[in-house]
């Protein structure tokens, strides 16, 4: 960990708000599976997971994850294998995200929503030899030219752990009523149900792992290119786990229960959820409560009168939609300890919405997948809305840097860098970039430009890369520009994110055609080809692109037509 020099301002605050410098991590030969094996322990019988109105308990959860973790050992996987799992937030996601780390595998999350073409990057990049996938996004997996490695496809079904009977109305509306099943043929395929009981948890042969083992690929548009994996160790995520126990505990130590309910609205498979709602959830003996589709807000609110969450961790986008509802006023928030925002900026009046509404401020914190994620947080006791990161976590260092790597003064801009614990080993198959994204002195570059007050607090202040973030998902212009520019009537384009109210950016597109096309037809190809939050959204057509004496497309240009610069 690295040593935080004295002078920096934010350790007043640490005393101020009564929250420790550091963190005590573990022993390098412990991991994950420790955590997880404590709290099988430690919370047995207490409600683990909630889903669409079934449950399963902290024992059931141990004992379903070490039969997947049998199950992959059975067929042959070792430690270090890649498995990936592509599903929403049902019943199965934590037993085999648990499963996969208890074996000593490593876990590739992989968006559902994601085309085959972004779908065939994934498995080849990341190497994964077995995937669990959602029937519903199983002809996404067939049509993906590319499959990499895998070998081994496991088919779950939405209803399969809600019972024999509510399970088999949830598969039948979903397949014949909502007709949510696209056609599939994976003719060596295994359901879940059977990959489940194929071997007897007593099977299960635990692994040797340390801290140094890497636990989690999160794939992310990262400063540059496509989608790049953050090699994210055990140590790393115990550390960021330790570090957000340190931020609750310092406001709610004595009122921290294990009867208290996460709302996992937002997606596990989005490092944000996975570890704040997930790992740190589960830590804490917290019940999540698991939202499948969070765009279905009457649904949400509908989970939410029955079961009063006490943390609510949210992007913009979400808390932005449930403000906007009438029902979400109607609401009992007395349970309601802390809203946690994330993985994009909350605007200013959402907040105070927000605020007027349950009566507590949006507490926002900033991190990055290389980050696992948390890097920095506001007090959970701010009384209003800051519009700042805050101050870093604890056992973090955070520099602001100029062009060449020289640390600026307080209150001027400077990139964010970061060098702590939680900070990943690198990105997978790619050392050059891995290199880059790093400074001379061993501090990550997050690309976004801030500014520190004197009191240690920074607020993001402009972005340096040009990526656009999408309801908290990183998007690469890049990338957008790679798939659109197949259409044959597009002769070059450039893509640039535009302010909405609603995701907090949208990406738009300007084109200079070959061919006569409309608008309407660039965005339904965009709708086939790229996942719902990288299509373009705007479409603006040009003679020529702004450029650089290169030939490079000026996206600086382009946010300046905009008035965006």
């Amino acid at each position: 960990m690295p040593t935080i020099p004295s002078d920096r301002p934010w350790l007043s605050a640490y005393e101020r708000y009564g929250i420790d410098a550091t963190i005590d991590m573990p022993e390098d030969d412990t991991s994950m599976i420790e955590v997880f094996e404590r709290n099988f322990r430690r919370y047995g019988q207490k409600t683990a997971y909630i889903c669409m109105g079934a449950s399963i308990t902290f024992k059931q959860l141990d004992r379903y994850s070490r039969q997947i973790a049998s199950y992959l050992q059975s067929l042959g996987l070792v430690k270090g294998d890649k498995v990936g799992v592509m599903m929403p937030n049902i019943l199965q996601y934590p037993i085999v995200a648990l499963g996969i780390i208890r074996a000593g595998m490593v876990l590739v999350n992989i968006n559902p929503l994601y085309t085959s073409r972004e779908l065939s990057h994934q498995l080849h990049d990341s190497g994964a030899k077995a995937i669990f996938i959602v029937e519903n996004f199983a002809k996404t997996y067939q049509e993906a030219e590319d499959k990499g490695k895998v070998e081994h496809v496991v088919v779950c079904k939405i209803g399969d752990m809600l019972g024999s009977i509510k399970g088999r109305v949830v598969n039948l509306v979903a397949r014949h009523i909502k007709k949510m099943i696209p056609a599939y043929h994976l003719p060596n395929s295994v359901s879940f149900k059977d990959a489940l009981n194929a071997v007897s948890a007593s099977q299960y042969k635990r692994p040797n792992l340390n801290l140094s083992d890497v636990a989690l690929l999160q794939y992310t548009g990262g400063t540059t290119g496509v989608a790049k994996g953050a090699m994210l160790s055990h140590g790393n995520l115990v550390a960021n786990m330790l570090q957000i126990s340190v931020l609750i505990n310092s406001a709610f130590e004595d009122d921290v229960s294990s009867d208290d309910v996460i709302l996992t609205a937002l997606p596990l498979y989005h490092v944000f959820s996975f570890m704040v709602c997930g790992m740190y959830g589960m830590y804490q003996g917290y019940t999540g409560l698991l939202i499948p589709n969070p765009r279905d807000l009457d649904g949400l609110i509908k989970e939410m009168g029955k079961y009063k969450p006490t943390f609510i961790p949210a992007v913009n986008t979400l808390f932005n939609g449930l403000v906007n509802n009438e029902r979400f006023a109607e609401l009992d928030f007395s349970n309601l300890k802390a809203s946690i925002g994330g993985g994009m900026s909350v605007l200013p009046s959402v907040a105070k919405e927000w605020h007027e509404i349950t009566g507590l401020p949006i507490v926002e914190g900033y991190g990055l997948s290389e980050t696992s994620p948390v890097v920095a947080f506001n007090p959970m006791t701010i009384a209003e809305f800051t519009g700042k990161i805050g101050i870093p976590a604890s056992s973090t260092d955070i520099v602001l840097i100029d062009d060449e790597e020289n640390e600026v003064d307080i209150g001027a801009r400077g990139e964010i860098c970061v060098k702590g614990p939680q900070v990943m080993i690198g990105y997978q198959n790619r050392p050059d970039e891995t290199a880059q994204t790093f400074t001379a002195s061993g501090y990550l570059k997050t690309g976004d430009i801030g500014i520190m007050d004197e009191k240690g607090f920074i607020k993001i202040v402009d972005r340096k890369k040009d990526m656009i973030i999408v309801s908290g998902f990183n998007v690469y212009p890049n990338e957008i520009e790679e798939v659109m520019t197949e259409h044959p009537a597009v002769n070059e384009c450039g893509a640039i994110g535009v302010p909405s109210d609603e995701r907090g950016e949208d990406p738009k597109l300007f084109v200079v055609k070959k061919d006569e096309v409309t608008e309407e037809e660039l965005l339904d190809y965009g709708k086939k080809h790229l996942t719902g939050y990288k299509r373009p959204r705007h479409i603006q057509f040009v003679d020529e692109l702004p450029k650089s004496n290169v030939g490079k497309i000026l996206r600086k240009e382009l946010r300046k037509m905009e008035g965006l610069e």
